[in-house]
């Protein structure tokens, strides 16, 4: 009983006794077993956070984000990696249930309610990040992906482009709708058409970027720039351009969103819309936290956080030479 205080912090324990606990402690090099407290009084304070791709450099910022703000409040953070796949995130979600984590950050790999409400349904609680869920009354931290594109677009308008394109995501993501919708309406609001070509549905991987941006230079007439919806298919279709003997922004503009952190690229190249990543998941994680405490707002809060549009050398006026890539 004694060295459960001591551990524990509980109860009255001498100095004296105390110290000596302690010291037998470090000299045994003995780690507590949490569990049976953790099940007793129904807390583990350890929150998760499931991401889709760890190694995209906005996910591992935002991570840190979570990370900070979950060690401000003396939680500690599970991370784990889906691939943008449904069979991983199933498995994980079980596997966090089982471990009773205290709150789940979610990055959805698809628009399905069911896995959120099963989370819910275990009483554990959940705020998505990133994307947009229907139909599910759930906490929400994104970006402002509308207004991102609509600001990528515009800027390439202004520039002179009328032959625009963009390479998204998948059709089921909300981040790639919403971006896709983005582009959309600047277009529409400059009056320019738009064709079977002009948007591009994959994956947010560089490999998807490459073939997407492979496809639509085939075109007639040939894209002057492209909308990309996240840096891995940006990389991508830079190297489509490359292959093509094509240089950017001489003969075709890229703009995307999301930044490279400077300690990777000292000087930044591409013309950007850029998420408050850090931000996004701090505020996720103190949000979460709140709800745990009993401490959030009555309602479920969907917070948009706007994003900033950098110009850079990707873009800049088109060329008039305008011909099909074989």
């Amino acid at each position: 009983m004694t060295v459960s205080r001591v551990i524990n912090n509980s109860g009255y324990v001498s100095d004296t006794t105390r110290s000596k606990v302690e010291a037998a402690i470090n000299e045994l090099g003995y780690v507590p077993n949490m569990l049976g407290p953790s099940l007793r009084f129904n807390q583990t304070n350890t929150l998760a956070l499931v991401l889709t791709d760890i190694t995209n450099p906005f996910w591992t910022t935002l991570a840190r984000g979570v990370e900070d703000a979950a060690h401000e409040k003396g939680y500690s953070v599970i991370l784990c990696n889906t691939d943008e796949s449904l069979e991983k995130q199933d498995q994980y979600l079980t596997m966090l249930l089982k471990r009773r984590i205290d709150g789940l950050l979610f990055v959805p790999a698809g628009d399905k309610a069911e896995p959120v409400r099963l989370i819910q349904q275990q009483n554990v609680a959940v705020v998505i990040l990133d994307r947009n869920i229907p139909h599910v009354d759930v906490d929400i931290v994104r970006g402002d992906s509308f207004d991102g594109a609509y600001q990528l677009t515009k800027h390439l308008i202004e520039l002179g482009h009328r032959e625009i394109v963009i390479l998204s995501g998948p059709q089921n993501i909300s981040t790639s709708v919403e971006r896709v919708e983005g582009f959309r309406q600047a277009m529409k609001e400059a009056n320019l058409p738009l064709n079977p070509n002009s948007i591009h549905w994959g994956n947010f991987s560089q490999n998807l970027g490459t073939e997407m941006a492979r496809q639509a230079l085939k075109a007639m007439p040939r894209p002057t720039a492209f909308v990309a919806v996240n840096n891995f298919i940006a990389n991508g279709a830079w190297q489509s351009i490359d292959q093509a003997g094509l240089t950017v922004p001489e003969d075709i503009s890229l703009v995307t969103f999301d930044d490279i952190p400077a300690t990777i690229t000292p000087i930044p190249f591409l013309t950007v819309a850029v998420q408050p990543a850090y931000e996004m998941g701090y505020q996720a994680a103190h949000l979460l936290i709140a709800r745990l405490l009993n401490e959030g707002p009555a309602e479920r809060q969907e917070i948009i956080l706007p994003v900033q549009l950098f110009i850079r050398r990707s873009s800049a006026p088109p060329q008039p030479i305008n011909t099909p890539m074989p």
